[in-house]
């Protein structure tokens, strides 16, 4: 297998786009990537989506986005649920690497603020077991609000030890001009927001929105001496039961354990190796969980990491959601992995200004479909 590197990012502003369709909102971060890269062309399309078919009645997407940028080669989109852009991102890698193309353009897109909220909902709950858990009538914040809850009775946290997750996640997105919520929030306002479905509010859930990100995968012996191009030094990938209460731990993150080791394994590190970490936190529950699955805290004990200001840019021991995570930067589903993947290439290359991390040097993605059911970990670093 051929050693590969990002050579080219593109993003939108996660927001909500009304005046742009959903093969718009792709272009726009294709064509930024293909800038950025100094590149004109690419050998195969891979677009990593989870609702078009639901929500904008489009599905077939790969051609979409292919006959609007004029691409005529190879193009297909992926739907892992939530983890569908860093699954298209590994369908990238392993073209690229396997040698089979030379070049491949990534995108990750969602367009979701065009439908009612109530439909949103309905959607994203297809992530869950249709028929042991959606036929039951919870929802997808349900099922996060039950696995919270019952973290917090088996380890005795309180709600508000979970606040510095949201409150370092909004300072960061405070400097990120893409984000969907730029704004810092203080620890009243997390403890006294509306309650979603207990004990999750709206502080510890990210926001949806309309947003692309894309990256160009190239060999990178092709790029080498150019220093803005990022390793791809490892990728792995696993699943769990699609529903929680299968889980015979329904409070670890399984397939997250498995997606790090292979990644680390691949990658020839160890947690200790990683400078920061842009993980899934879709709700602040999973941050926790994230953390302990991937080894930088032991289960039960991943709220401490927050508690004791050990998740910031600025001295943190594993700074996260460095550009405002899921929850400000916002939550576009299929587009989100890779939001995460360039964001760690601007932190690789020193491009984060306020939220640069000191001499990053490698950094970890991980991106969750359903809830803790498909999960892929990516780590870059500087060649």
């Amino acid at each position: 297998m051929r050693e590969i590197a990002i050579i080219g990012i593109g993003q939108t502003k996660v927001h909500e786009h009304w005046g742009l369709s959903i093969r718009e909102l792709a272009t726009d971060a294709i064509f930024t990537a293909q800038k950025d890269s100094g590149r004109k062309n690419f050998d195969a399309l891979f677009v990593g989506n989870m609702l078009s078919g639901l929500i904008d009645q489009q599905n077939n997407l790969g051609a979409v986005i292919a006959d609007w940028v004029g691409f005529k080669g190879e193009a297909v989109k992926i739907e892992t649920a939530c983890s569908s852009g860093a699954s298209a991102f590994r369908a990238g890698i392993m073209a690229v690497a396997s040698g089979e193309i030379d070049s491949a353009m990534v995108v990750g897109v969602e367009k979701m603020t065009d439908a009612a909220p109530t439909d949103v909902t309905s959607a994203l709950a297809t992530a869950a077991d249709s028929d042991w858990e959606l036929e039951q009538g919870v929802s997808f914040v349900g099922l996060n609000a039950l696995i919270m809850r019952r973290y917090i009775h088996e380890f005795g946290w309180k709600h508000e030890d979970f606040a510095p997750f949201s409150l370092n996640s909004h300072a960061n997105a405070a400097h990120n001009p893409n984000a969907r919520l730029p704004f810092a929030i203080s620890p009243k306002q997390y403890t006294n927001s509306a309650m979603i479905s207990a004990p999750i509010n709206l502080m510890d859930a990210s926001p949806t929105g309309d947003g692309a990100a894309a990256t160009l995968i190239v060999p990178l012996d092709s790029v080498r001496g150019n220093k803005r191009a990022i390793q791809i030094l490892g990728s792995g990938a696993a699943t769990d039961t699609l529903s929680v209460h299968s889980r015979k731990k329904p409070l670890f993150l399984q397939a997250a354990y498995l997606a790090a080791k292979r990644a680390y394994t691949q990658a020839g590190i160890t947690y200790e190796d990683v400078d920061f970490f842009e993980l899934h936190d879709a709700f602040s529950i999973m941050s926790a969980l994230s953390l302990e699955a991937c080894g930088f805290a032991v289960q039960g004990q991943g709220p401490r990491l927050g508690l004791d200001n050990e998740i910031t840019p600025k001295g943190g021991r594993i700074p996260i959601c460095t550009r405002g995570g899921l929850k400000a930067r916002g939550h576009p589903v299929g587009a989100t992995g890779m939001y995460q993947l360039v964001e760690a290439v601007q932190q690789l290359r020193g491009e984060c200004g306020e939220t640069q991390v000191e001499n990053a040097k490698i950094g970890m993605t991980q991106n969750i479909g359903g809830s803790g059911a498909s999960i892929i970990t990516h780590i870059l670093k500087v060649p």
